[in-house]
């Protein structure tokens, strides 16, 4: 199958520090490769792939220093559109602009949305194109989306089997991976750590539109000695930092669309407690993976039940359910269908958890009469 993926600018595919949507597009893409499939990458120039590598800029945007990613990323589309008639699929992890652009040809396209899909702002745009098919990330996620939206499928994301290599413990510290912001509530994981007893090691980047909120909320906090700052991590350091952790804290407030950070520690073996917000009733299994809390009582309870489970069942819970492969067999599948029905030139239908779905929203019928 010729299917071409299209990442965001903003990182190099695999990105050099933080990036989760650029790591996942490149797990794909590899997977993809690997199993014989004729890839086309369109992303940054620095990027590295055994795919076909179509340059959309020099390097990731965000460490080039270039804040407004729109010009960069419609040259890219216009080139994609140009060579549109060479995939059998377009593959977007964009989630607006190419919606206008191949409105034509929306048949052969489907869009993984990576980000948050409750803001009113973003809704016009996706009732303007309700056939345009989607591939959300978790149930939770598309919950908020307009009714006649044309959902493919839900695709929780999963890692290669072997990127974060078990490690059986029993470890050191509790762990807090990603960002500084709000919604991440690291003021969180540091109470929760203090009222635990337990070191807490943060792995942490600083975008700058949050860096007031770091130094005038954060940082203070950081003057404890058991609380340590490790700045952002790559993935050569990622496999230390959570394998040596007792437990990772993702004591998020917002509406989470997947946290990858979670399969990640998963992998690892290292149980996860976190906040009962967004995915995370889909990704954690209470008891066999980690916790899911509400509260701060909550949450330093169940820090001391989870360092207390044991690692290889939670790498078993990664095993079951979030490889690589797992990831990779659903977006074949999807794609088997829009191939066969863009070869007809008719709409996409939707396959989503067994059911087909057409794309006004009319309700679902028996996989069985989905015909090409």
């Amino acid at each position: 199958m010729r299917i071409a993926q299209v990442a965001p600018l903003a990182e190099a595919v695999p990105p050099k520090l933080y990036g989760g949507t650029e790591r996942v597009v490149s797990w794909l893409t590899e997977e993809l490769v690997r199993q014989g499939h004729e890839v086309t990458l369109f992303a940054s120039g620095d990027s590295q792939s055994s795919a076909e590598l179509v340059a959309g800029c020099e390097k990731g945007l965000r460490l080039a220093g270039i804040r407004d990613h729109l010009a960069t990323m419609l040259v890219m589309l216009h080139n994609v559109r140009r060579r549109a008639q060479e995939f059998d699929v377009i593959h977007f992890h964009v989630d607006l602009l190419q919606q206008p652009m191949f409105e034509s040809i929306q048949h052969r396209t489907v869009t993984t949305m990576h980000g948050r899909l409750d803001l009113p702002d973003f809704m016009p745009i996706y009732k303007a194109f309700p056939d345009m098919p989607f591939v959300s990330i978790s149930d939770s996620q598309h919950a908020p989306m307009p009714k006649t939206t044309n959902w493919a499928a839900t695709i929780h994301h999963g890692l290669p089997p072997n990127l974060i290599p078990f490690k059986p413990g029993p470890g050191q510290y509790l762990a807090f991976l990603g960002r500084i912001c709000p919604d991440k509530r690291l003021d969180r994981a540091i109470e929760i750590a203090r009222r635990a007893g337990m070191p807490l090691r943060v792995a942490a980047k600083v975008d700058p539109a949050d860096v007031d909120y770091f130094k005038k909320v954060i940082e203070p906090m950081l003057d404890d000695p058991m609380i340590e700052f490790v700045g952002e991590v790559g993935d050569a350091g990622k496999g230390e930092f959570l394998g040596n952790a007792s437990a990772l804290l993702f004591p998020i407030d917002w509406p989470e669309p997947f946290g990858l950070v979670m399969i990640e520690a998963m992998s690892a073996g290292t149980p996860v407690v976190a906040w009962n917000n967004g995915s995370v009733p889909e990704v954690i299994t209470p008891g066999r993976s980690g916790y899911i809390v509400s509260s701060i009582d909550e949450a330093v309870a169940a820090v001391h039940k989870a360092v207390k489970l044991d690692r290889r069942m939670v790498r078993a819970e990664f095993d079951n359910r979030f490889t690589l492969r797992h990831m990779a067999d659903r977006y074949l599948a999807v794609y088997e269908k829009i191939a066969q029905r863009g070869a007809h030139g008719r709409p996409a239908l939707s396959v989503t958890n067994g059911h087909a779905y057409n794309g006004n929203g009319a309700g679902q019928v028996s996989a069985g009469a989905i015909r090409a």
